[in-house]
């Protein structure tokens, strides 16, 4: 939700911050991959009792997993491999952190499955959706809006390191958050598709 209709507010700083990587001969992958071990850093941070620098990383991972698509659109370099391994890279993160919380707090073990389970879910429409249905928007495929979307996650995570001695509750939570998500993409996608008359 934030992602979709909190964006225009940000854009700017996004779009500065990709013409001074840009001026500095980086290219948007490049910058995903930072993204990427800074995330992944970031989960490893929580696992050894360092949530502080953890925040810190994840949030650094997410600004730059948005700057790394303003520079594609700057320098005209968009690619289906580009999309590809963004959307891989932050499943990457998301699995880091649940199997750090998991490995933490053994008693949420199966409140973490249960958000597994409804990520994979709301990904797998997400997904889906972005094939079949055409492309109208900036993306480079049809972006499903949402309940939770990736600045969602992120507070979410933040919530669940901040208040980790609720770390069950708050995946519970997330959990059904995302559930509603999924329930929002898939009636929004069989409307568009025309296939109403199955639900």
């Amino acid at each position: 939700m934030l992602d979709t209709h909190g964006r225009k507010y940000v854009d700017r700083l996004f779009d500065r911050s990709a013409a001074v990587f840009l001026k500095c001969h980086m290219t948007p992958t490049q910058v995903t991959l930072v993204a990427l071990v800074l995330g992944v850093c970031a989960g490893i941070a929580y696992y050894f009792d360092q949530p502080l620098y953890s925040i810190g990383l994840l949030w650094t991972s997410g600004y730059l997993d948005a700057v790394d698509g303003a520079m594609a659109r700057k320098s005209n370099a968009t690619s289906a491999t580009g999309t590809l391994l963004d959307i891989f890279f932050d499943r990457v993160v998301e699995l880091v952190f649940i199997l750090s919380f998991a490995l933490k707090h053994e008693t949420a073990i199966f409140a973490l499955l249960t958000l597994t389970c409804t990520i994979v879910l709301s990904m797998s429409i997400f997904l889906t959706s972005g094939m079949l249905i055409e492309n109208s928007g900036k993306k480079s495929f049809h972006y499903q809006a949402g309940l939770m979307e990736r600045t969602e996650g992120f507070i979410m995570f933040t919530l669940m390191m901040t208040l980790n001695f609720y770390m069950r509750e708050i995946a519970f939570l997330y959990a059904g958050l995302i559930l509603v998500t999924v329930v929002q993409r898939l009636r929004e996608s069989i409307r568009i598709l025309g296939d109403s008359r199955t639900l």
